[in-house]
């Protein structure tokens, strides 16, 4: 038997935790009511609820205080001697739940006043302007930071506790992270109009992507991620760029063949500066995704933002 079970019998009258001992919120605020009003009907009006509840809620706190609180006559409801004592002790407990919910609130507010985002290079520039303008509109009292990189510099933002919601282009879920599906896209080989290429008749094999050096993303990117997935293997790069922007600026020189989100050359591809290079033998889609740490489900702007990339 251990030493608590040996000294239970021991226990004074009472014990056990201070919920099972002392009424709850509701019921103070109800005896405060009644000595303010001199009645339990007018108690029971203020706080939105009926005679009776109220008349069995006071009967429960005086069962559990083991005291008579109020006496109830034709004329109305007035304190017992002890009734009058604990509603002192009540106003000071509801004073301080008072207090502690201002500081709730205040808490809340200040996690509501900013938001930390943190981004692929392709969402960041292409997809999350239009969610940041919708969001504005419906909080503009919020401050948004963005932190753009590679989805592995995203999965290391969350993780380590520097954003508070994070988007990414990859295959899989990063470890740590729980995510959601918001958008679907796909790569899309691009080349300069005068690159040979470009003067095909037919798709580009498989096999020929593998074997080419290509203008590529660096290694931890989303885009790259998926380009080496579909190829079952690294790609062959001629360089590598950090982001988007440069790849493009890159392929519209005529270095040499790129694969970029179709997202992000639809301007490029209107204009002729790009042309797109049909592929056959290989899938490049992809989900996008929003992520967070696990276990810990959006809230306050966060969960707005997540909820306009589903609009």
């Amino acid at each position: 038997m251990s030493r608590t079970e040996e000294h239970a019998d021991d226990r004074p009258a009472g014990f056990g935790s201070l919920a099972h001992r002392v009424p709850d919120l509701g019921a103070l605020e109800l005896l405060l009511a009644v000595a303010r009003l001199g009645s339990l009907g007018g108690a029971a009006r203020e706080l939105g609820i009926t005679q009776p509840a109220a008349s069995s809620r006071i009967r429960s706190m005086e069962r559990q205080l083991g005291v008579a609180l109020v006496d109830r006559s034709p004329r109305g409801s007035r304190l017992t001697a002890a009734g009058a004592l604990v509603t002192d002790w009540a106003r000071r407990i509801v004073e301080a739940a008072e207090a502690f919910d201002a500081g709730a609130q205040a808490l809340r507010d200040r996690r509501d006043s900013r938001l930390r985002v943190a981004a692929s290079m392709t969402i960041a520039e292409y997809l999350l302007p239009g969610w940041l303008i919708a969001l504005r509109a419906q909080r503009p009292d919020t401050a948004v930071s963005l932190l753009a990189g590679n989805s592995a510099a995203v999965a290391e933002r969350l993780v380590s506790g520097e954003a508070d919601l994070g988007f990414v282009e990859g295959v899989t879920v990063p470890a740590g992270l729980d995510s959601a599906v918001i958008a679907h896209d796909r790569l899309i080989v691009v080349t300069a109009p005068t690159h040979a290429w470009a003067r095909r008749r037919r798709p580009l094999a498989a096999g020929e992507l593998v074997t080419t050096p290509l203008i590529l993303r660096e290694k931890g990117s989303g885009t790259r991620q998926v380009l080496d997935a579909a190829l079952g293997g690294p790609a062959l790069p001629l360089i590598e760029l950090s982001s988007t922007t440069a790849v493009k600026a890159a392929a519209i020189s005529g270095a040499g063949p790129a694969v970029l989100s179709e997202l992000a050359v639809g301007e490029e591809l209107a204009m002729r500066r790009l042309v797109r290079i049909p592929v056959d033998g290989i899938a490049l889609a992809r989900d996008l995704r929003a992520v967070w740490p696990t276990g810990h489900r959006p809230t306050g702007p966060a969960r707005d933002l997540l909820s306009l990339t589903r609009g």
